[in-house]
């Protein structure tokens, strides 16, 4: 399923503090990359080993470090070692968390959910209806605010901070003039702001399955409902979280978070209401097409029965009629007559044509 669990890691069965190595298999080392930078200065690079980040400590100006890859915990160690991350936090990278902020004093932990479509479920998704892997997935991307410094950890290779990292490059806007709890507000801010876009794909997904049910309810339309459901529940549990701890960054009495950052993350935690609102939406959707996809199949069943009613009821007076002439007395008088078969089969055609014009004047067909 979506996200990393205690279990998955390795780390349900050891105590508190201790890390585990966890993807084992995974041999290719972590990307780190550094940018530091200034209202006049900026410098990027990909570095090879944790301690070339440590230079940047001290430095006035801001650093962005970004790790992707967690499965060597012997550099995350050294980099907590370096930075003074508590082993808690530590851990709590490593595993998968719900949206949170956590204020360290020196530093600020914050949680976020990276969401995106799973490209390859997305190009599939008419060829193999069971594939088992979701059609939206996630990443926990983790951040270290500190007083000129952010630390940001992520696993996967799918990121929405390209142009957050194109806009550091060229120096537009204020980004380069303001502190390093504005890089953090901008990041949340690149990540609430994709969640725009995984709304707007699964808004076009409604309305073509929508459009399916209404016109013609089969199937195959069941598991599609089914797995708009279960990843609006996975939105909503991601998303829930996400404004109590933007709520918090703009309590937070931290002299790392300045109050012309705050005013930021107060529009942050609008467009997160609002994607809320939208979530909200999509899931009363996806009950309504439930609703919509069983009362659709069963007006096919009356129509159906509907039908099969309607021949019945016709063929009641003919089976009628030709029951009468089955019974073998002798003194029926048609049964002599040259013209008593004609006249029985037009009699038929007669009564069935009387019923069928009666049904349409009723409308009933």
């Amino acid at each position: 399923m979506l996200g990393r669990s205690l279990r998955s890691t390795g780390l349900s069965d050891l105590p508190p503090g201790p890390l585990a190595r966890v993807n084992g298999r995974r041999s290719e080392k972590p990307r780190i990359t550094v940018i530091d930078y200034g209202e006049a200065h900026y410098h990027e690079a990909e570095i090879k080993s944790v301690e070339e980040c440590f230079a940047f400590k001290e430095k006035p100006t801001v650093t962005w470090i970004n790790i992707d890859g967690l499965h060597q915990v012997d550099i995350l160690e050294k980099l907590g070692a370096g930075y003074g991350i508590h082993p808690l936090v530590l851990e709590d990278i490593l595993t998968d968390q719900r949206p949170k902020v956590e204020d360290y004093e020196d530093y600020v932990y914050i949680v976020l959910k990276m969401i995106y479509f799973n490209e390859k479920k997305e190009g599939d998704e008419h060829e193999d209806d069971e594939s088992d892997e979701d059609l939206i997935d996630a990443d926990q991307v983790s951040l270290i605010l500190g007083p000129n410094f952010v630390i940001s950890f992520k696993d996967k290779e799918v990121d929405v901070f390209d142009p957050l990292r194109d806009r550091l490059r060229t120096g537009k806007g204020r980004i380069r003039r303001m502190g390093s709890d504005y890089l953090a507000y901008t990041m949340i801010d690149a990540v609430v702001d994709h969640y725009f876009i995984i709304m707007e794909k699964l808004g076009e997904m409604f309305e073509d399955l929508e459009d399916d049910v209404v016109a013609s309810p089969e199937k195959e339309n069941l598991p599609d409902i089914y797995e708009l459901k279960r990843n609006m529940l996975f939105l909503r549990k991601s998303v829930w979280p996400l404004r109590e701890a933007i709520s918090k960054l703009q309590r937070s009495d931290s002299p790392i978070i300045t109050e012309s950052t705050k005013i930021y993350l107060r529009d942050v935690y609008d467009h997160t209401i609002q994607v809320i609102e939208n979530v909200e939406t999509f899931r009363d959707m996806s009950a309504s097409l439930l609703e919509m996809y069983l009362s659709g199949l069963s007006n096919r069943l009356n129509e159906v029965l509907k039908v099969l009613t309607i021949i019945s009821t016709i063929f009641i007076p003919l089976t009628f009629i030709t029951g009468l002439y089955g019974m073998n007395f002798r003194n029926m008088p048609e049964l002599e007559s040259p013209y008593g078969y004609p006249m029985v089969v037009i009699l038929l055609i007669i009564v069935g044509s009387v019923m069928l014009l009666f049904f349409k004047k009723r409308r009933w067909i």
